[in-house]
C-alpha cells in the first residue's frame, strides 16, 4: 500500500522552502518537545490546473489538513496554474525534480516528460471503472510509479483521479470511428495520445492547456479531450456543442515530493504529510466520482449534445485502435502489464 513508501516522499517538500526562500528552513527552527508537536516549516506545492480544478482542490485540501493537524506549525502554500514555472507544466515537473518546489501534483502525461514509462497507465481502455483504477493503482500500480520516480529524485506520496477522458468538439456528434476523421483535437502531448488520435485519422494538436479555450473560440482547433470535471471547470461547455462519453483512457495525478528535501524532514513531519496526502487523494477521488454524473447532466441541460457510447459502439473504436494499443502494451513490457493488471 502507499504507506509502505511514505517515508521516501517528504524530502520533496522541504527543497523549495530552502531554495525559494520559504524562510522557516528546516534546520534553523525545528523544535519538537513531544511526538504531537511539529517542526515549524512552510512548504510550497505546485499544480497545473486552475484554482477550481481537481488538482488544486486536492492540494488545498491537503494544505488545510496539514495545518490543522500540525497545530499550524507546518503550512503549505499552493500555487495553481504553474505560477512558479511561468505556466509551463514541463518546467514545473523539472522544478520538483531539482528541489525548487517541495511538493507537486501532476498528471502522468506531464510527469512522463521525466520518463515515458510513467504514461503506461494511460493505455486506452485498460480500466473499466474508477473503482477498478483506484484499486489497481493502490495494490500494484503505485510501486511502479514510485520506483521510476525514485530514480528521478522524486518521492511518490499518492494518486488521485484526473478523470476518464472524453471528447468534446464544435463540429458534430462522435458516434463511430468515421466521425473522428479530420477533427483537429487538442491533446496534452505524449506518444500514446498522439498515436491514438492519428490511428483514428484525426488531426491531434499538442497544445498548452492554457491556450485551448482561445484556440477553440478562434477555430484553430475543433475540440479537446479531457475528463468531465476539467472540461467543466475550464468552461469548455461554453464553446463546445458536442460531447461523447466513452472513457477512452484513464488519467491520474501523482502527488509527489522532492526526495532530497523529504529526507531532511523529521520523522513525525513525514508521517503527518504522508497521512494527509493519502487522505487528500482519497477525498479528491471521491469528489470526482461523486460529481461526474451531475456534471454530465449539467452539460445536457445546457443543450450540449451528449452521446453515451454503448458497448457495441465502443467495440468499433476498440477494434480500430487494437494494434496501436497492443504496441504500447508490448513497449512498456511485463512490469507495466503486471503493475496495471493488463490482460
Amino acid at each position: 500500500m502507499r504507506r509502505k513508501i511514505a517515508l521516501l516522499t517528504a524530502g520533496v517538500l522541504l527543497a523549495s522552502s530552502l531554495l525559494m526562500g520559504c524562510s522557516n528552513g528546516i534546520g534553523a527552527s525545528a523544535e519538537q518537545s513531544g511526538k504531537n508537536e511539529y517542526q515549524k516549516i512552510e512548504l510550497t506545492m505546485a499544480v497545473n490546473g486552475t484554482d477550481i480544478q481537481i488538482d488544486s482542490l486536492v492540494a488545498n485540501q491537503f494544505a488545510e489538513l496539514v495545518e490543522a493537524k500540525s497545530g499550524g506549525n507546518v503550512t503549505v502554500s499552493v500555487f495553481p496554474n504553474d505560477q512558479l514555472a511561468g505556466g509551463n507544466a514541463t518546467k514545473g515537473v523539472e522544478m520538483v525534480a531539482v528541489g525548487s518546489v517541495d511538493l507537486a501534483a501532476y498528471a502522468t502525461c506531464v510527469m512522463a516528460t521525466l520518463d515515458s514509462q510513467l504514461a503506461a497507465g494511460t493505455i486506452p481502455w485498460i480500466f473499466e471503472s474508477y473503482k477498478e483504477a483506484r484499486t489497481v493503482i493502490d495494490e500494484t500500480g503505485y510501486k511502479y510509479y514510485a520506483d521510476i520516480l525514485e530514480t528521478k529524485g522524486i518521492t511518490y506520496l499518492g494518486s488521485f483521479h484526473n478523470g476518464f477522458r472524453q471528447i468534446s468538439n464544435s463540429k458534430h456528434a462522435v458516434e463511430t470511428p468515421e466521425d473522428v476523421k479530420g477533427l483537429k483535437i487538442r491533446v496534452p502531448g505524449g506518444e500514446i495520445y498522439m498515436d491514438f488520435w492519428k490511428t483514428l485519422k484525426a488531426d491531434p494538436v499538442a497544445m498548452s492547456w492554457s491556450e485551448v479555450y482561445t484556440a477553440i473560440q478562434q477555430g484553430t482547433i475543433d475540440g479537446q479531450e479531457n475528463g468531465c470535471s476539467i472540461t467543466q471547470s475550464s468552461k469548455m461547455d461554453e464553446i463546445q456543442d458536442h460531447m461523447t462519453i466513452w472513457n477512452y483512457t484513464y488519467e491520474n495525478d501523482l502527488f509527489v515530493a522532492n526526495t532530497e528535501i523529504w529526507d531532511t524532514l523529521e520523522d513525525n513531519t513525514k508521517e503527518l504529510l504522508q497521512e494527509c496526502a493519502e487522505e487528500a487523494c482519497d477525498w479528491g477521488r471521491d469528489k470526482l466520482e461523486n460529481d461526474e454524473e451531475a456534471i454530465i447532466q449539467e452539460f445536457e441541460a445546457e443543450d450540449i449534445q451528449v452521446t453515451r457510447l454503448d458497448s457495441d459502439s465502443l467495440q468499433l473504436f476498440k477494434e480500430a485502435v487494437a494494434p496501436m494499443r497492443q504496441k504500447y502494451i508490448d513497449k512498456y513490457g511485463e512490469e507495466a502489464k503486471a503493475a496495471f493488471q493488463i490482460d
